[in-house]
């Protein structure tokens, strides 16, 4: 199959390299494209359902802010750690990519295990069925429980167009994300100055502050599943580490893109929080599982429509975020050689990782059947958060053995040390104060992917039908090999 093979001026490749090694993706991600993919996966459904969960865990509404901004120091430091990894390992795949170049394949074979067939298509389905639960909502008013098919209904359909318009182009994707993430911090700003007004005229229930650490709660375990409902908001931090090679100028545009994107999310975030204690009572707080439409049941009267529909939009932003990097991540592995070949090829004409996408897609629609949020969340946490110790460690490790490595970029090593503390604790503590039997099926998962390894990748157990299938879906699919793009 005869394939382009121009140059575009060292941006990206349209096309086969000289040495016929294959096609590689497009660098189309600018900067502001970089800050949108990074806000647009952060600012999802956790700012308009996560309040309650914090607070309720933790017990009071001054922990509860402490809660969201120490949430968002640990998102800038562990993005400032990553900025370096990605400086160092210039490849997509963020946590596998440098697991891999650091610990060797098994870990990171464990790693890519968890992430493709259950962290990222989990993270998928539970947004997905947060856009259904908004979108389907003004069909059923004064409903408090609706049809669950409906809901999974809706959640599988956002996910299999959202599959069209990222199979379809990379920069179509991309521009969603763009539109998407201006609607959300724009109906971010109108909970704030919502706030404002109901502080200015003085109707505000100010003794939420006047009293804003009574009842904190002691226990380790309650706050660290506190940070889990926190840090789900800010789920995204390390996005554009997925999709490295399609970032123009990463070494200097992936720095710039975190600093800010994550001080402006976290900034949102403290002032929404301060609305949603300004004008809801303190039995509306711990009732609602949705504060955002609550929020504007009070605030906006007739225009509360408009909230469920910021919500709606944010959602369906914060899932193509997550499905884009998440298929990145997928197809790495496949040219690395630990998922099927074909999940590494790329369309011929479209450039885009169609396989990988699909695969991921189908492994969510799976997930959505027997979905939960809440329960999605936390144990999504809690395996991200033994993911990102690993990662964070990998960094520690250069430091130590690779002293001289050069390094275009370079955190105090005082900030990967407190990334890995944390790590440890948010890990550590819900296990040892309030053990749960999900948490044992979760490591069990891991170590199943440790034969798993050792048949498929070791030994390359490599069914016969399963290479015929390959290479007839590669026909049918119009896809190619791919190479890295690195600088």
């Amino acid at each position: 199959m005869e394939r382009s093979q121009e140059r575009d001026g060292g941006e990206g490749v349209a096309g086969r390299e000289p040495d016929g090694a294959g096609l590689r993706l497009r660098r189309e991600i600018g900067l502001w494209s970089a800050v949108s993919l990074i806000a647009g996966c952060m600012i999802g459904s956790g700012i308009f359902m996560s309040p309650q969960g914090v607070l309720v865990y933790v017990g009071s509404p001054g922990a509860s802010l402490v809660v969201w901004a120490v949430c968002g120091l640990l998102a800038m430091m562990g993005a400032l750690c990553y900025a370096e990894l990605g400086a160092l390992v210039p490849k997509s795949g963020g946590e596998y990519a440098y697991i891999l170049q650091i610990f060797g394949s098994l870990p990171a074979f464990l790693v890519i295990y968890t992430f493709v067939l259950l962290v990222r298509p989990a993270a998928i389905a539970a947004v997905s069925l947060s856009f259904a639960e908004y979108a389907v909502a003004p069909f059923y008013p004064g409903c408090s429980s609706m049809p669950q098919a409906v809901l999974k209904a809706v959640a599988a359909i956002c996910i299999l167009l959202l599959t069209l318009v990222n199979c379809w182009s990379s920069r179509l994707a991309t521009m969603l994300m763009n539109v998407c993430t201006v609607a959300k911090v724009f109906s971010l700003l109108v909970i704030v100055g919502g706030g404002a007004v109901v502080l200015g005229q003085g109707r505000g229930y100010t003794e939420a502050f006047l009293f804003a650490f009574h009842n904190t709660t002691q226990q380790a375990g309650r706050i660290g599943m506190a940070f889990y409902q926190g840090l789900w908001s800010f789920d995204g931090w390390n996005n554009v580490n997925y999709v490295l090679e399609e970032l123009k100028n990463p070494k200097q545009n992936l720095v710039w893109a975190l600093m800010i994107a994550i001080p402006l999310v976290t900034s949102l975030y403290l002032l929404v929080n301060i609305s949603y204690l300004l004008v809801l009572s303190p039995n509306e707080l711990l009732s609602s599982d949705a504060m955002a439409v609550s929020w504007g049941n009070q605030v906006l009267g007739d225009w509360a429509w408009l909230v469920p529909l910021a919500v709606t939009l944010s959602t369906l932003g914060s899932t193509n975020g997550t499905f884009f990097g998440g298929s990145r991540v997928c197809y790495v592995a496949a040219r690395e050689g630990h998922m099927p070949q074909l999940l590494s090829m790329v369309h011929v004409h479209r450039l885009t990782p169609t396989p990988a996408l699909m695969f991921t897609a189908a492994v969510a629609l799976v997930l959505v059947i027997p979905g939960n949020f809440s329960t999605i969340v936390n144990f999504l946490s809690f395996l991200g958060w033994i993911t990102y110790g690993t990662t964070i460690s990998c960094l520690l490790y250069l430091r130590m053995k690779k002293k001289n490595l050069p390094r275009p970029y370079k955190v105090p090593t005082v900030i990967p040390v407190i990334m890995l503390l944390a790590s440890l604790y948010l890990v550590l503590a819900p296990i040892i104060d309030h053990p749960q039997i999900e948490f044992l099926y979760i490591f069990l998962f891991l170590l199943s992917g440790i034969p798993v390894y050792f048949l498929l990748v070791h030994f390359q157990c490599q069914p016969k039908w399963l290479q015929m299938a390959t290479m007839y879906l590669q026909l049918l699919l119009e896809v190619a090999p791919a190479i890295k793009n690195v600088d």
